[in-house]
């Protein structure tokens, strides 16, 4: 099965770069198998191309909730994001409807996708470091992808 675990994010957005450092501290752990981990800024319609190919999918990112429990790690469903049909931009959409529209072009996407997400607060400053609370999620959101990595082998 081809997997690909996918850290999303902004390096220099601080806490929005969660996600490609939740990836970097898999690599350690994962070294070896055969595994893609890969990292990227890419939102929407663009995630579509990194996605082709694969059976299965996890993808890490950031998220910002009405609740604002600063450091909570979240495991989400594609399902989960239908909240709105746009991303950053009114000309993007979310990965939801970028999925939908990949199914309607049969592009050979991944049957599996999980999503862990991890809240943080507003970003407005340009730092190449995470916050304490952020931090904090890392090593839970790294447990989060090992143990979905191990229900998918489970099941076979």
């Amino acid at each position: 099965m081809k997997t690909l675990i996918l850290g999303l994010g902004n390096p220099i957005l601080g806490d929005d770069g969660i996600g490609l450092r939740v990836t970097e501290s898999l690599e350690a752990e994962l070294s070896g198998q055969d595994i893609t981990i890969s990292e990227s800024n890419a939102s929407g319609l663009g995630l579509l191309d990194l996605l082709v190919g694969y059976d299965r999918a996890i993808i890490i990112d950031a998220i910002q909730t009405k609740d604002s429990n600063i450091g909570a790690v979240y495991r989400l469903g594609v399902d989960d994001l239908n909240v709105t049909r746009h991303a950053t931009s009114p000309h993007d959409v979310n990965l939801a409807t970028a999925l939908e529209l990949g199914k309607m072009l049969n592009l050979a996407l991944p049957q599996q996708i999980s999503i862990i997400a991890i809240e943080i607060p507003p970003v407005c400053t340009f730092t190449e470091e995470c916050s304490p609370d952020v931090e904090k999620a890392i090593p839970l959101a790294v447990d989060m992808a090992l143990a979905i990595l191990n229900e998918r082998q489970e099941r076979r």
